[in-house]
């Protein structure tokens, strides 16, 4: 999917920030945080103009947060957006990257009566096969 095909599904304006912020995540294998999304459009936007753009995406849904902890926060497009089901992320702790587990799906929890589910995050840490490899 293209981020004008993205934007447009989500009624939002084309705008050259959405698009690049869009752009940048498609084109990732992991998913990113803010500051590494703003350094690949670097020079192109000022500081106002990417968090307003930024802050949009994520209101709208088209990207969504995935917090490893109080200090590190990854960013990816949203499931309803890549068509993958609810997943698992893994947090590899020597190259602090978060990849996507599409094979390991996340079951919905049964809760009581009265409680209503908004979402569920499953955050697995270790060593990913890259830096395992390097390692050996």
């Amino acid at each position: 999917m293209k981020p004008q095909e993205v934007l447009s599904s989500h009624n939002l304006k084309r705008t050259s920030c959405r698009e690049g912020i869009i752009d940048a995540i498609i084109n990732a294998e992991k998913a990113l945080s803010e500051e590494e999304i703003r350094e690949q459009l670097a020079g192109h936007y000022d500081r106002t103009t990417f968090y307003r753009s930024f802050k949009t995406l994520e209101e709208k849904k088209i990207i969504h947060k995935i917090v490893v902890d109080h200090a590190i926060v990854k960013y990816a497009l949203n499931n309803s957006i890549t068509k993958k089901g609810e997943h698992a992320h893994f947090y590899c702790s020597v190259c602090n990257t978060v990849q996507c587990l599409d094979s390991v799906p996340i079951k919905q929890p049964l809760l009581p009566d009265g409680y209503q589910l908004s979402e569920t995050e499953v955050i697995i840490k270790g060593i990913c096969s890259f830096c395992t490899k390097k390692q050996n």
